[in-house]
């Protein structure tokens, strides 16, 4: 009988001293068995590696890896750290202020066992909770009720993640293959999730199941709070995906999509006062495409840098409330 596909989970740390224990109990309490266990911790400055050692010794498992870090070195190298230990054919990232619930593991296994190897990921719904753990909302009814995304694509879908976020990264699972591939996460940015989209779906399949495995936590600390605030290190990583983007496309339809990301991202600089992005930003567009008569108003603006985040951030308070 063949033996059960190997899953690395990669459980990544940082400060989350309040959470970490339910991530990896989570983890521990799979119906699915056949498991590799890392821990990364990527040098908190909270008790969060006292906790981990207390949890790893409770559980009574020798077979979980704990890698402590000795300085900081971010998500990326961090979760490349832990890469480095794993054996499974499929990877799990899990931020441990974040869990799974215990049939995800299973249920995923059993939905890539259906696919053929062109699919490289697969990612499902996911429901938000506040620090507290008190229900915020689920992923894909949220998406839908801002009108940001209808229907959920699959099989190729370069174009479509150029252009619309719809996948929960924490509810997603990876063929090993794909992360050796790509050589893990880039580490010289400073996030790992839209350049990882960017990159695998040009070279992969992705598929979606319709079922709610992982609990996202959303908390102050969370980095897409300091999304689009002055001096966003987060934006910069984006131009620099989009120039790699660049490289990748093929079709008109891509180079369209690519060129309505970069707008985005144009008038998000503007409107966030993150103009040494913008002016990025605008040079791309340019090798892109001839600027429109609302490029060139927006050029204009870039000229001026006028203060507009408290006009963006009344419009975004009122516009996704």
């Amino acid at each position: 009988m063949k033996q059960a596909p190997l899953v690395s989970v990669i459980c990544l740390c940082y400060n989350h001293a309040r959470f970490v224990e339910e991530a990896i109990q989570s983890v521990l309490a799979q119906t699915y068995t056949n498991i590799q266990v890392i821990v990364v911790d990527d040098a908190s400055s909270d008790n969060s590696v006292a906790v981990i050692r207390d949890v790893i010794y409770r559980s009574g498992r020798t077979d979980i890896q704990f890698l402590p870090l000795s300085e900081n070195i971010g998500n990326c190298r961090a979760f490349n750290q832990g890469l480095a230990l794993a054996k499974g054919e499929y990877i799990i990232d899990l931020a441990t202020d974040d869990y799974i619930v215990p049939e995800r593991i299973e249920r995923q296994v059993e939905f890539f066992s259906s696919l053929d190897e062109s699919y490289g990921v697969i990612f499902s719904d996911a429901i938000y909770v506040n620090e507290e753990g008190k229900f915020l909302y689920n992923h894909f009814e949220e998406l839908q009720r801002k009108r940001l995304v209808y229907t959920i694509p699959r099989g190729d879908v370069f174009k479509d993640l150029l252009t619309t976020y719809f996948i929960s990264s924490p509810a997603m699972m990876t063929r090993k293959k794909v992360f050796d591939t790509l050589n893990g996460y880039d580490e010289e940015l400073a996030y790992e999730d839209f350049d990882f989209w960017v990159r695998s779906s040009r070279l992969y399949k992705y598929n979606y199941t319709d079922e709610k495995l992982t609990v996202v936590r959303k908390s102050a600390r969370s980095m897409s709070t300091g999304w689009y605030k002055i001096g966003d290190r987060q934006l910069h990583s984006t131009y620099l995906v989009c120039r790699k983007a660049q490289k990748l496309i093929r079709t008109l339809e891509e180079r369209n999509a690519l060129i309505s990301r970069v707008r985005y991202e144009l008038r998000q600089s503007i409107l966030s006062e993150n103009f040494s992005e913008g002016d990025l930003f605008l040079a791309l567009l340019k090798e892109l495409a001839p600027l429109s008569l609302s490029d060139r108003f927006l050029s204009s603006m870039l000229k001026f840098k006028l203060p507009l985040t408290s006009f963006r951030n009344l419009y975004h308070r009122i516009r996704f409330r």
